[in-house]
């Protein structure tokens, strides 16, 4: 588990974190979203103490990441593919960092092949593509065997096999029990893999909830329906002041009216109606109208 309570961040005059506080639980993944500049990045590195909070705490599994004898074994992390020697290989690259927590040679080998490396493992880094980047940097987060896993943009570059072995992969570390923390701007992915969200705006909370109920907050507004007396219902929803839409021969989506509105006023005008579907707001439609204050660079 992490928690992290009134975490903040300060660099100079710059407030990158206020006053953050959230639990990323194991056994489900926690999508950390925010628009560009919001603080995730540096939320991850005081995480895993890279960086310093100027107040606040965040602990994993009960301790400040420095108080862990093996932090690998606790906590594996992808906060930059590139933070690799060029001149060595997926395989040197992964034994160093094994042998300074006396994990196995074995263990090696079985990430490589776990993130499809295998048959490059003795290749230098430096030689590797942005999504093969990607691949050694997921090996190493769980070299250790972790029961926290925090990954920052993991399928940045991965073609689509990569991305969907990315999302089976967390889905599966979350249903061993593990606790999952990832971030990325690809809100389709998010709204597949992650089961809840901490959502943050220019370094302060936005939400801590769950898929599902930030996407039942937005009320898109619009209804699917099919008539064979289309043109007619059309009229009576404008002469209610609804925005009528044409899709297809006898279907047309309505703005302003719900769908129980529709259906009454179908009812009331003698019209049979086909079809009724209230329009299920996206993920990034909710996470737009969520973030829209807290845009840092428009």
């Amino acid at each position: 588990m992490i928690e992290a309570r009134a975490l903040t961040k300060r660099y100079g005059d710059t407030l990158a974190v206020d006053d953050l506080s959230f639990t990323v639980k194991p056994g489900q993944v926690t999508g950390f979203l925010g628009p560009n500049g919001a603080g995730k990045s540096t939320t991850m590195r005081m995480i895993v103490g890279l960086d310093r909070p100027t107040a606040g705490t965040v602990t994993v599994a009960g301790l400040p990441y420095r108080k862990h004898s093996a932090p690998l074994c606790q906590v594996g992390t992808l906060l930059d593919a590139k933070g690799v020697h060029r001149g060595r290989s997926a395989h040197s690259h992964l034994l160093a960092l094994a042998q300074t927590h006396g994990i196995p040679r074995r263990r090696v080998d079985e990430v490589l092949d776990t993130v499809g490396l295998a048959g490059v493992a003795h290749r230098r880094a430096g030689g590797f593509s942005l999504g093969m980047g990607q691949r050694l940097g997921v090996a190493t987060a769980l070299l250790g065997d972790p029961a926290v896993v925090i990954l920052d943009e993991p399928v940045n570059g991965l073609d689509p096999d990569g991305v969907l072995w990315v999302r089976t992969l967390l889905k599966d570390l979350a249903a061993q029990g593990r606790t999952v923390l990832v971030s990325s701007h690809l809100m389709s992915e998010m709204a597949v893999t992650a089961e809840h969200l901490v959502i943050i705006g220019r370094g302060r909370l936005l939400a801590d909830t769950t898929v599902a109920d930030l996407i039942a907050r937005v009320a898109v507004g619009s209804v699917l329906v099919r008539s064979p007396n289309a043109t007619q219902l059309a009229e009576l929803l404008v002469a209610r002041g609804a925005e009528v839409t044409g899709v297809d021969p006898g279907l047309f989506q309505v703005a302003g009216l719900t769908a129980e509105a529709v259906g009454d006023l179908a009812l009331a005008g003698g019209v049979a109606v086909h079809e009724l579907t209230p329009r299920r707001a996206s993920l990034e439609e909710a996470y737009m109208e969520l973030t829209r204050e807290a845009v840092e660079y428009r």
